[in-house]
């Protein structure tokens, strides 16, 4: 039986503001505040909300056969904390229905992955903690920024302890193969890989309301026909994309929405039903290894990496940003961490791209490729000139470390002795009181004392008298 594996992704671009040479050492603050509000407040608007409550109408209508899954970056969540809430509640919402599973991915949704391994371990770890705290999911499957892949960074999910990993259904990678199967990673055989469709996926997020387009318009009863005609082994159809897609890319106007809430019972129609990566996991089992030696991605007609390290520009930023990753993670630095996370996120690379795309790109601020690498290496200039003074280069990330772990190790010293003071001091006060307490139970039973007897006068005619008579005779 098919089953259609559907997936979002949730990222929110943070923008830079116009940084000039002259701000460095002198301004550290690096973003356009107004800008960050106006664009997450508009695409929650148009997009999330009323993508996110047809998809709970789906799942209410359909019960447990309608499933989907969600991945949401660190960053993006940061800025539906801070300027879009409703978007949280409603996915919260989504959460409870137990038809939603979500996914782990990169914080920053940067390209840590091709650069320094510990960083991306990291940066998962915290990004599936915040999915842990919000939706109650501890995620068992990672999709990578832009679902880059490689079989080295199978092989670093598997060590993490994932089931499985979403990737590209390219075809330069699959040949004659087809993308409706389960694959394992080629050097971790544990790890599953979850394709994407490529043609029905960009069917729906890129062609929908393009009119010259020769499938538009697109129903949903065709495009389950579509899925229904593949050849009968081919049962996992993963279709992966922006959740702004609907909205943003393809405008409500164009009935995308009428479109995704009619897929469920155009599917049970045909006996196709939906099911979670983890669910796929469970019910299919690899039909073979996929080698990829070189990375993928799902980004432009290559689905390779360089839309994002394509040019000398690019590699050069790259090059900067991550040779003070060692540092950085050491440090522990609460301020650094922020900019950092913020300054690995992968458009900024893009912005800097030179390459023809038949994908958009909204540079924003940025005039040309040129003048987002400028922007973007004089805010690095300054964010590189705070880890040094903070640490100064001519310490060593391995002295650094020790003097770090000494101090932090010092700091949990004294924590501990605090704690003992206080644990202590509480003993102290409860004897105290206990003392006080069994004083006033003896002062309580302490019988009172008798008042003391009076020595009775001598009467005449005592023994005295006598004596002083019988000396007289």
């Amino acid at each position: 039986m098919k089953t259609i594996c559907l997936y979002f992704e949730i990222h929110q671009v943070v923008h830079l503001r116009r940084y000039r040479f002259f701000d460095i050492g002198t301004d550290h603050y690096y973003y356009d505040s107004y800008e960050n509000e106006r664009s997450i407040t508009e695409i929650a608007e148009r997009s999330y909300l009323p993508a996110l409550d047809a998809l709970l109408q789906m799942i209410r209508e359909n019960g447990k056969f309608f499933k989907v899954a969600f991945s949401i970056s660190g960053v993006g969540l940061e800025s539906l904390e801070t300027y879009a809430q409703p978007v949280l509640d409603k996915l919260q919402e989504l959460a409870a229905t137990g038809c939603v599973e979500f996914l782990a991915e990169p914080y920053s949704h940067g390209l840590s992955s091709l650069a320094n391994e510990d960083c991306f371990r990291a940066e998962v770890e915290r990004q599936s903690r915040k999915m842990q705290e919000y939706f109650g999911q501890t995620p068992k499957v990672l999709r990578n920024s832009s679902l880059i892949y490689s079989d080295e960074i199978g092989y670093l999910a598997s060590k993490m302890g994932f089931k499985a990993m979403l990737t590209e259904g390219a075809k330069h990678v699959l040949g004659w193969k087809s993308p409706h199967y389960v694959y394992h990673c080629a050097q971790a055989p544990k790890l599953k890989l979850l394709l994407r469709d490529v043609k029905l996926s960009d069917d729906i997020s890129l062609r929908f309301n393009d009119s010259t387009w020769e499938g538009y318009p697109l129903f949903a009863d065709n495009y389950m026909d579509e899925i229904a005609a593949l050849p009968e082994e081919e049962q996992m159809i993963g279709i992966f994309m922006n959740l702004s897609a609907l909205g943003m890319e393809q405008p409500l106007s164009s009935n995308i929405l009428e479109f995704v809430k009619a897929l469920p019972a155009c599917a049970r129609q045909r006996g196709i039903t939906f099911s979670t990566p983890t669910e796929v996991c469970m019910k299919m089992k690899s039909v073979g290894q996929l080698d990829v030696p070189d990375t993928l991605s799902w980004m432009d007609e290559e689905r390779d990496v360089s839309t994002w390290l394509g040019n000398a520009m690019q590699r050069e930023a790259f090059s900067e940003l991550y040779s003070v990753a060692d540092r950085v993670r050491i440090a522990d630095d609460p301020r650094l961490n922020q900019d950092w996370d913020y300054l690995q996120a992968s458009n900024n690379f893009r912005f800097m791209s030179t390459k023809p795309t038949h994908v958009g790109i909204d540079r924003g601020i940025y005039s040309s490729p040129f003048d987002a690498f400028t922007n973007y290496m004089n805010i690095l200039g300054d964010f590189i000139s705070r880890v040094s003074t903070l640490y100064p280069a001519d310490v060593d990330n391995d002295e650094l470390d020790s003097l770090l772990t000494t101090i932090r190790n010092q700091g949990d010293e004294i924590e501990m002795k605090d704690k003992e003071v206080a644990r202590l001091q509480s003993k102290v006060e409860k004897m105290d009181a206990e003392i006080l307490r069994l004083r006033g139970q003896l002062a309580r039973k302490k019988p009172a004392k008798k008042p003391a007897s009076k020595k009775a006068a001598p009467r005449k005619g005592s023994s005295e008298d006598a004596a002083a008579d019988g000396g007289r005779t």
